[in-house]
């Protein structure tokens, strides 16, 4: 009778952490699928939204509290339930450290307090937690979370941080490993790609990887197209590519979702600047004075074109043959296959963007 009395019991503990768990995967769920049940428009409300429903769901842990035996699984969950604000919380982090203390080896607990020692400020802390959760077991959120890290972490000189971003796109190639219909895996290793782009070389084969690390987030995760962050990020990408029109489009939405974050609109207003200006000097012909134009025109010919105007000139899609000298008045928006357009430069006009 004692025995069947203990096992109900636990089955209730049991029944019990699962309700709180739940309670705090659907604050998760409200958070980052929040624009499939509310419209663009209501996008500067989100912050609060989110904050009102941490609230209410704080209360109903605590309503628990008083009946649960399994100290450190509570902790955990009000922990994670703290820890959807975007901000650092000095609480999440003491139920948090308190939690692994009464159980190493809760990995949902070293991982959420990795994330606040990183809202904190502290990259190593954050580090040493992930590492921590991966030597009890091998899971997507501390790889990809080790991921970001590592491309944030200082370097000692420019081969040490290639080295960092290198292993930071290992780990995010990992992570998606273990679950390829995790959207959010799928782009930080776009993230990681990227930084990989920037920081050995500019190599083509990597922009593609991040525009395709991308597309494939949005595809496997409805959520994913609603990450302000994916389409700035991307947009960083299409604007180094000179892909201007998506870049402004990626601004203007990544803005959209996240009226609070200044950058986007910012980086939309630059570039809108620059391309007024090439427009401008295109039209004025970079204000170049009529005899200078014409002498500048008679210099250009097309053995400057070099191999391009080879009969046996292979283009990078295999095609052979010279190329069809084009006008720039004659392009539109596009691809261009089968031609070539050759002209002199006459003045750089400044971005003030970095890229």
């Amino acid at each position: 009778m004692a025995d069947e009395e203990k096992s109900g019991e636990a089955g209730k503990e049991k029944n019990d952490l699962q309700i709180l768990k739940e309670l705090v995967d659907d604050l998760y769920k409200f958070r980052d699928c929040y624009f499939e049940t509310h419209s663009v428009e209501e996008a500067g409300r989100k912050q609060k939204d989110v904050a009102q429903e941490m609230e209410n769901t704080l209360k109903k842990l605590e309503e628990k509290e008083g009946d649960l035996k399994h100290k450190a699984e509570f902790l955990l969950q009000k922990g994670r339930c703290l820890n959807v604000a975007p901000d650092f919380s000095t609480e999440a982090e003491e139920c948090l450290s308190r939690a692994v203390k009464l159980e190493p080896g809760l990995v949902d607990g070293w991982n959420t307090l990795g994330e606040q020692f990183w809202k904190k400020g502290d990259l190593m802390g954050a580090k040493n937690c992930f590492t921590g959760a991966l030597q009890q077991s091998k899971n997507k959120v501390s790889l990809r979370n080790l991921s970001m890290v590592l491309r944030q972490l200082p370097a000692v000189d420019r081969e040490a941080h290639g080295k960092q971003v290198m292993e930071s796109v290992d780990m995010a190639r990992q992570a998606v490993q273990l679950d390829v219909t995790d959207g959010t895996s799928w782009y930080i290793l776009g993230n990681a790609y990227v930084s990989l782009f920037f920081s050995c070389g500019q190599n083509p084969q990597l922009s593609q990887q991040a525009l395709s690390a991308y597309a494939q987030s949005e595809k496997v995760d409805r959520a994913a197209s609603c990450y302000p962050e994916l389409h700035f990020n991307r947009s960083t990408l299409f604007q180094y590519e000179e892909m201007f029109g998506s870049a402004l489009s990626g601004y203007s939405r990544a803005a959209a979702l996240d009226p609070s974050w200044e950058e986007p609109p910012e980086r939309e207003r630059q570039l809108l600047e620059y391309l007024k200006k090439v427009t401008e000097l295109i039209q004025n012909k970079g204000k170049v004075k009529a005899r200078r134009l014409r002498s500048m025109l008679s210099s250009l010919n097309t053995s400057a074109l070099g191999p391009c105007s080879s009969p046996q000139f292979r283009s990078p899609s295999g095609r052979i043959g010279s190329l069809e000298p084009r006008t720039l008045s004659s392009l539109t928006h596009g691809h261009h296959p089968g031609h070539v357009w050759h002209g002199g430069q006459r003045g750089d006009v400044y971005r003030g963007d970095g890229l």
